[in-house]
């Protein structure tokens, strides 16, 4: 069994339910930002089974990186120039967090 690559660091499955609770109203159930409330807003949510992110949170050159979704998912994208509706969810922790980030990582078709 070979190592689990760095993107993958957090536990995907245990990100899926903190996902489900929290990011599924928007970004639906597959990440595709078709989630109930999603479909009703603009800009639409961003769309995960693509894959794409837009912003450099740590101005590293790297767009999308596992530092960048997480400094999103605490600080809301409106901190970075994106939508005010992608609000702070500075009350997961950073377990959680990095959950997430791997279960958003796996979304991508």
């Amino acid at each position: 069994m070979g190592m689990a690559p760095a993107a993958f660091a957090g536990d995907a499955a245990a990100g899926k339910t903190v996902y489900t609770t929290n990011c599924v109203a928007c970004h639906g159930e597959t990440g595709k930002g078709d989630g109930p409330v999603g479909i009703a807003i603009q800009p639409p949510p961003r769309d995960f089974s693509v894959g794409e992110f837009v912003f450099d949170t740590d101005e590293d050159g790297e767009k999308g990186s596992d530092a960048d979704l997480t400094s999103v998912i605490k600080d809301g994208a409106m901190k970075y120039g994106g939508s005010p509706l992608m609000a702070p969810w500075s009350t997961l922790s950073d377990d959680d967090i990095a959950n997430l980030v791997a279960h958003i990582r796996s979304l991508k078709q």
